[in-house]
């Protein structure tokens, strides 16, 4: 079997591959390049796997002509940019001793060897520079089947890095069979190893729940997330009962994944410290949460937070509560939108300013919405 495509067989990249062959090393896309690739999905970042120590590609790419920067040179990993596109090679590695995210390496020059020491098997697969596909451990007929399955034993890749807890589940609702569910050893792992989860910065739990909640459709994976006490140990509070009807109301109005939207779904205690969100992730998150539980109308909210913020808030609201879309909801929140207070601090002056000022202007806001915008300047003055 071979995979194709622009990315796999522009000059650059094969350029680099040459590099490394031409020297006697091996030179082997691996990881989510071929991955993504076997699926006919995007492919992002390029990763190279060799069994050419670290000093070696960086002499080789300086040789020719590229830039090497040591982007993770205490994993094995350089950076070579070659036209702009960035490839990252790393040498055959094995783990020797691992605590949490932290690992004692040593490079190998064993295909196998690199393997085993990765998180799922269907990241476990390679390719040559011509696209032939190699799988060491069985990767390929899990991809097929859309089985997101840890390597050999999932209590021991646990161990070694507990944040594949978390990528367990964004990796299922991304690549997986929702209909089969999870692999089940896998989800015995990550529920006998919660415990772990507390080692892990809160923002790599932010980065990784927010990469699960941008999928298609993540709700039989946080489901599953809160069946085995995953989902209240990153996320105390939160509850995923809401998630599926948001998304089926994203799919009636075609609207894209938001994961912010959905994270105002489950809600939680002290989201935006426990994920180490933004300070502008953070105000929207309580806006939308704010709006969704609030009693505002569809026009309000339309002036207010404009058309597509209004859309988020109202898919929100509707499936925090269970309730449809209501059928005149666009053009509603078009109407909103489009209104503008017919008052201005001006024809108010000079017999107010200061705060009186603004308490006027603002008493006049309410009324002229409540009207649903149709008091007119001269009534409301």
């Amino acid at each position: 079997m071979k995979i194709t495509g622009d990315w796999i067989t522009a000059r650059p990249t094969q350029a680099i591959c040459a590099m490394l062959s031409a020297a006697g090393y091996q030179a082997l896309f691996v990881g989510g390049c071929v991955r993504n690739a076997l699926l006919d999905a995007p492919v992002g970042d390029i990763d190279i796997a060799t069994d050419a120590r670290p000093d070696a590609v960086i002499d080789l790419a300086r040789r020719a002509g590229l830039k090497p920067v040591p982007t993770g040179l205490e994993h094995g990993t350089i950076t070579v940019v070659a036209d702009h596109i960035p490839h990252e090679i790393t040498t055959f590695r094995e783990d020797v001793e691992t605590f949490g995210r932290h690992a004692v390496v040593a490079y190998s020059s064993d295909l196998h060897t690199d393997a085993r020491r990765r998180d799922f098997t269907m990241n476990a697969l390679y390719a040559r520079p011509d696209g032939t596909v190699i799988d060491p451990l069985g990767g390929l007929a899990d991809l097929r089947a859309r089985h997101v399955r840890f390597i050999e034993d999932p209590d021991q890749r646990i161990r070694e890095d507990y944040l594949r807890i978390l990528r367990f589940f964004r990796f299922h609702a991304w690549y997986g069979d929702a209909q089969n569910g999870l692999d089940p050893e896998g989800l015995a792992a990550c529920a006998a190893h919660l415990d772990g989860l507390e080692s892990l910065s809160r923002e790599r739990v932010g980065a990784e729940l927010l990469k699960v909640l941008t999928a298609p459709n993540p709700a039989p994976s946080v489901a599953a997330m809160q069946a085995t006490g995953v989902l209240h140990a990153v996320l105390p509070g939160a509850d995923a009962r809401a998630l599926a009807p948001l998304v089926h109301l994203e799919s009636e109005t075609n609207m894209a994944p938001d994961p912010l939207r959905r994270l105002a779904a489950l809600a939680g205690d002290d989201v935006a410290d426990r994920l180490r969100l933004s300070r502008a992730q953070t105000r929207r998150l309580t806006q939308l949460r704010a709006a969704a539980i609030g009693t505002q109308r569809t026009p309000e909210l339309g002036y207010r937070y404009g058309v597509a913020e209004g859309t988020n808030i109202l898919l929100l609201r509707a499936a925090l509560i269970g309730v449809p879309l209501a059928p005149d909801m666009p053009r509603d929140l078009a109407r909103g939108a489009a209104a503008r207070f017919p008052v201005g601090a001006a024809d108010l002056m000079p017999g107010l300013s200061g705060p009186a000022l603004g308490r006027r202007l603002a008493d006049l806001k309410r009324r002229w919405i409540a009207s649903d915008f149709t008091l007119t300047r001269e009534d409301l003055l």
